[in-house]
Order: C-alpha cells, then structure tokens, then sequence
C-alpha cells in the first residue's frame, strides 16, 4: 500500500520539478528577448517526464562553487535534471541573431503554469482524501 502510495507522490513531485525547471528556461527566453543572438532554449516535457519515471532523477548532480578564501561560505546549487536543453526553431529570424518569439513564449509560459497550478490542485486534493480516510470518526 505505502509502495503504491509514495509511487503517485513520486510522479507528482517529479512532474511538479519538471514544470518549475521549464518555467525557468521559458522565463529565461523572455528575459533576453532583446540580447543580440540570445537562442531560444526549450525541451520536451512529456519525453523527460518518461525519462524521469524510467531512470529516475539523478539524485547527486550539485554544484559546487569554488571558493577563495576560507572565509567564504560553502555553497551549493542543484543543477537540472532535463537531460538535455533544445533549440528552437525560429519561424522568422531576426536581424540581430535572436530566436525569441514572444508571442510563442508568452503562450508556453502560460499553459505550463497552467499545468503547474492543475498539478498541484490535482496533489492537494490527492492529500486531503488520504488525509481524510486516515483520520477516525
């Protein structure tokens, strides 16, 4: 039962740590849709979601800053778990190198939060069922 259970919750956090890490790349599009032969950068959702079930997240990938002084504090950043970030494809290229379409930015960026809010009302509702069979009368 608790096999079944931490698998939903699994899937769940999974696809909650995807939907954050793409709205990041699509945030980072729009901050330079003005940056001179910035490349647009997107990946495959559905294709990582499948990788992440089937190899599960890489559990180890920190980076370290290096540090000059011992004085320095110690600190450490998770990297990305998609496995590779793609290209966009422009549909008409601009004159300065720049791959960002914001019309088609502004739409991803818009339906994954969607998706992120739908995912997490879908997780919240999940709990409180649990929450609600778990509790005595």
């Amino acid at each position: 039962m608790l096999d079944k259970l931490d698998n939903h919750l699994r899937f769940q956090q999974d696809a909650l740590n995807l939907r954050a890490e793409r709205q990041q790349v699509l945030a980072s599009n729009i901050a330079n849709a003005d940056t001179p032969n910035y490349l647009a950068r997107d990946f495959d959702f559905s294709a990582e979601l499948a990788r992440v079930i089937d190899n599960g997240r890489p559990g180890d990938r920190v980076m370290r800053l290096s540090t000059t002084s011992a004085r320095h504090l110690n600190a450490t950043q998770q990297t990305s778990g998609v496995s590779e970030l793609l290209y966009r494809v422009p549909d008409q290229p601009t004159l300065d190198g720049n791959t960002v379409d914001m019309d088609r930015e502004r739409a991803q960026f818009t339906d994954n939060a969607v998706r992120y809010q739908a995912s997490v009302s879908f997780l919240k509702s999940s709990l409180q069922k649990l929450k609600t069979a778990m509790q005595s009368e």
